[in-house]
């Protein structure tokens, strides 16, 4: 049986930034990954956004994540001369009855150490967008955009110069746990199935994380938690957009609300909606529906008047990998051993993810040590 030291399980972002950092400190990595390449799924169905961490309650992993991993990703990618802008954003209430959200939103933002963050009247926030109709207005000048391809291919880059392997079109169907470590059942192909021992299982399987750690035995099933799939739908603008930061609504149960951002490129894309799936298979539709387009309009005329009619476009979806249910608050990340030395878990990996990345990966190995 081949033995490996450490096994990480996706090769999206996340799976991508603990690769690079267990190789850098010198682990032997093999990376065992689904699809053919690099990031298929959550990390390249999003908004590219590099978070400021506003949102998340103070003291949780998010939050302190979030802050950590932005600062660090915005050094990687002046390092690396990855393509992003600090381009800033606007949080907007659309109507007086919203100037309480937005109020605790400042309120969460200081509490999470972001000092930067600014409220706006009506008449600032429109010296900055002219086209905006909003109440009032937070800005927050630390969000950027990012090409997220080339951080990712960053990424592996590293990890392959320190050493680390990647298995693509590679299927975890199966394993069992130890005392020296967790033999793995890893299908290639077909029906071509080879058998491991893994000193160490890291498993950055996002949306399929939790049915991957159902299918190790010996881990304590009771405390793995369940997968909730909410799909974002994205449009983007036919034309350019009057806009040059990026605008977000207040949030929204699920999401942040049907916000606009922009590419690097300057092409303006609006969402993503919440759409809760009733289905955890492998057959996600990642279609966008034409018809979902009349709520996207509604939604972006109370802070953007002017848009055309038959502007929007339907552009691509993602998958938000929740670890809890439509009618319940939003997750922390959660990293859980499940009662064995030689597993962890990385589960609800849902945005902030991209900006956390960095973060998140030194945050596994001071765990596993």
């Amino acid at each position: 049986m081949d033995k490996v030291d450490c096994v990480v399980v996706g090769a999206g972002v996340i799976g991508l930034a603990v690769a690079r950092k267990l190789a850098l400190a010198g682990r032997e990595v093999l990376v065992v990954e689904s699809n053919p390449a690099i990031g298929m799924e959550t990390s390249s169905r999003n908004s590219e956004v590099i978070h400021a961490g506003l949102y998340y309650p103070t003291g949780s992993l998010k939050a302190g994540l979030c802050v950590t991993g932005r600062d660090a990703l915005y050094a990687y990618c002046a390092e690396r001369g990855i393509a992003h802008r600090r381009c800033g954003k606007l949080i907007v209430a659309t109507s007086d009855a919203q100037r309480g959200k937005l109020a605790a939103i400042h309120a969460q933002a200081q509490a999470n150490g972001c000092s930067e963050v600014v409220p706006l009247d009506r008449q600032q926030a429109q010296s900055l967008e002219p086209e905006l109709s909003c109440a009032a207005a937070l800005f927050s000048p630390m969000t950027g955009i990012i090409d997220s391809h080339a951080y990712m291919l960053a990424l592996q880059g590293d990890a392959e110069n320190a050493g680390a392997l990647f298995a693509f079109g590679s299927r975890l169907i199966g394993g069992k746990t130890g005392a020296a470590g967790i033999v793995l059942q890893v299908r290639s192909g077909a029906d071509a199935e080879t058998e491991l021992e893994a000193g160490m299982v890291v498993n950055c399987a996002g949306l399929w994380a939790p049915q991957a750690a159902n299918r190790i035995g010996g881990l304590d099933k009771t405390t793995i938690p369940a997968a909730y799939f909410a799909k974002g739908n994205y449009y983007s603008l036919a034309g350019k957009a009057p806009f040059s930061h990026l605008v977000y609504p207040v949030p929204e149960p699920g999401g942040l609300g049907v916000h606009l951002t922009l590419d690097l490129g300057g092409q303006a894309r609006f969402g993503p909606d919440v759409e809760w799936l009733d289905h955890r298979n492998d057959a996600i539709d990642y279609k966008v529906d034409p018809q979902r387009a009349d709520k996207f309009y509604r939604e972006i005329r109370a802070y953007w008047p002017d848009l055309p009619d038959a502007a929007l476009q339907p552009a691509y979806a993602g998958v938000r990998p929740k670890i809890s249910p439509p009618d319940a608050p939003a997750a922390d990340f959660m990293f859980a051993s499940h009662r064995d030395p030689h597993y962890l878990g990385l589960y609800g990996m849902e945005s902030p993810g991209l900006t956390a990345s960095l973060a998140i990966a030194d945050h596994v190995i001071r765990l596993i040590g």
